[in-house]
């Protein structure tokens, strides 16, 4: 028999979502019902987390206590990317393998990794390391930095031709 459940013990769960929707229970059910918990009310707990980042694909933290979840939203760089494009939000449904044309401001890009940071989501040392994470993310996603390509942006850091500040 598997041992015996510790109620005061704190749980916590990482569960990846569509913001502002409620999941697929089916998805969450493997992973709060062990602990005794309804994967019904757990989602429409995450759909309430996530309203501000309708339509964008989140990470929640769920961390669990005494049989009661707390939902945290921990934005993934793309989503913090996608947020900044400041693109009307969408069907998943209907449309289809978007494209994110869009420009965003180098300042943006430092405070999104300054938002990296201090979640403890990033792996670098430094903050211009974290920068250079982001501008890899804005080549996937697809977008451009201050008109330029996002690649450019990261050999000029490199190359000392743009200044990352300390914090």
């Amino acid at each position: 028999m598997p041992p015996k459940f510790d109620p005061n013990e704190t749980k916590i769960i990482f569960v990846r979502s569509v913001g502002g929707e409620v999941g697929a229970t089916s998805s969450l059910a493997p992973k709060v019902g062990p602990l005794g918990l309804n994967a019904k009310k757990i989602g429409e707990d995450i759909m309430k987390a996530s309203k501000d980042w309708k339509g964008i694909r989140i990470q929640a933290k769920l961390t669990i206590k005494n049989r009661v979840a707390t939902v945290e939203v921990m934005p993934t760089a793309s989503a913090l990317v996608i947020r900044a494009l400041k693109e009307p939000p969408r069907d998943r449904k209907k449309v289809k393998n978007v494209k994110h044309d869009g420009n965003i401001p180098f300042e943006e890009i430092l405070n999104i990794a300054r938002t990296m940071r201090s979640l403890n989501r990033s792996m670098a040392r430094e903050l211009k390391g974290t920068v250079k994470e982001i501008l890899g993310t804005c080549v996937s996603v697809g977008c451009t930095v201050d008109g330029k390509p996002p690649q450019e942006v990261s050999n000029a850091i490199t190359a000392g031709e743009i200044e990352v500040p300390e914090k």
